[in-house]
């Protein structure tokens, strides 16, 4: 997909610039990547950081940046180093530890590592970067230190949240100003229209919705609603999991990408899976964003627009405080009927009855002041690259 990408800019490299090595299991999707990616970026182009990402599936890093070649053991792309973690044990072909570790969500790092970093003259800064939560404890446990069993090693607790108190959530510096052109050009949104669907940008009238979602029962009585709407409805669908129900319910063999089909007031085109950039513009380009796991759902919060979450679902719904936690703050000022109406909505879409579009559709308008406030309050957190690399600048003197 074309699109006006943030300029995370190069700063000048300082002196001695703080070398960073990140280690990423991909477990399930693209959100482990996905954040990973983000903030490897960020840490080296706005922060001047010497960054290496040690990542186990390579084949889903490439469907987020297809310049990746897949073959070799390490390869350096956008001024990082990427390790092809082949197993567990494996810690590059050269043993390096670098002075401030990332280790994400839990993956666990290979022993040699480890007793690596207990043998540096100085041990390095060692962080277990956690899964982004709304709940009000992450606030009491964010940058508490856990000594290891064995090493006089201390893992440092890093928690991505919503609330002052937390590591806050990834945003590039010039994210706003980026979007900000896109939304004020005619010219940049049609061309994005015309080259990533094929066709002109849709009517005034039109609601344009974008449907980024696991499978989902709840889909179908969506599309039938959308499809006997009052007014137009036009989806985009990244192409994934939620496809074969897209192809169901058009009657279709599948929902590949390029696919266009109508039925009703609902015309939906399917779209090729993007780099990261590419789904920030699908963001802006939309009304409102349906989203899944937890990168989109921090990009669906910077582009200011309504959004509807899908959590990634766990055993014995131990998500649904978690939904219900962000929920809390989202919705914190809005009235009670449109606060009820956007989480019945929301547990509607993750698994708790039917959802109601024409009652969504009745609070928009409210929906979308509290959109752009709401990502305006969240940047007072701070940014999680940000408030990493500050709180890392006082543990590095």
């Amino acid at each position: 997909m074309s699109a006006i990408a943030p300029d995370s800019g190069s700063p000048a490299t300082p002196a001695n610039p703080i070398a960073c090595d990140i280690f990423c299991a991909v477990i399930d999707n693209f959100g482990d990547i996905g954040v990973c990616w983000r903030l490897a970026r960020q840490l080296a182009h706005e922060h001047g950081w010497e960054v290496r990402v040690f990542v186990d599936d390579l084949h889903s890093f490439k469907k987020l940046c297809p310049s990746l070649v897949l073959e070799p053991a390490r390869q350096t792309l956008d001024g990082i180093v990427i390790e092809h973690w082949r197993e567990p044990s494996h810690a590059g072909d050269t043993l390096e530890v670098a002075d401030v570790v990332i280790e994400a969500f839990g993956c666990e790092l290979p022993p040699v590592y480890i007793t690596a970093m207990a043998e540096r003259a100085r041990a390095p800064l060692w962080f277990n970067l956690e899964y982004l939560s709304a709940e009000d404890w992450i606030a009491d446990f964010h940058l508490r230190p856990s000594p290891h069993p064995r090493y006089p090693l201390s893992k440092i607790f890093f928690f991505p949240g919503l609330g002052p108190g937390t590591g806050g959530v990834l945003k590039e510096r010039d994210l706003d100003a980026a979007r900000a052109a896109f939304e004020g050009s005619l010219a940049a949104r049609t061309d994005w229209w015309r080259n990533v669907t094929g066709h002109a940008p849709p009517p005034a009238d039109a609601t344009v919705v974008s449907l980024f979602a696991y499978e989902n029962p709840a889909v179908d009585s969506l599309l039938e609603q959308w499809r006997d709407s009052a007014s137009p409805i036009v989806l985009l669908v990244p192409e994934g999991r939620i496809s074969g129900a897209l192809a169901r319910f058009f009657g279709l063999p599948s929902f590949a990408a390029g696919t266009h089909a109508t039925r009703g007031n609902l015309s939906a085109h399917a779209l090729a899976f993007t780099e990261q950039p590419g789904y920030d513009a699908l963001l802006w380009a939309s009304d409102i964003n349906f989203v899944r796991g937890e990168d989109s759902f921090v990009r669906a919060q910077w582009a200011a627009k309504p959004f509807v979450w899908h959590i990634y679902p766990q055993a014995d719904d131990a998500h649904l405080p978690k939904l219900d936690a962000a929920l809390a703050h989202y919705t914190r000022t809005l009235s009670r009927d449109a606060r009820a109406a956007l989480g019945r909505f929301w547990h509607a879409w993750n698994g708790a009855g039917r959802p109601d579009w024409a009652e969504f559709q009745r609070h928009y308008p409210a929906l979308k002041r509290r959109a752009a406030a709401w990502a305006v309050e969240l940047a007072q957190v701070g940014d999680l690259a940000g408030n990493l690399t500050s709180f890392a600048k006082t543990q590095l003197k």
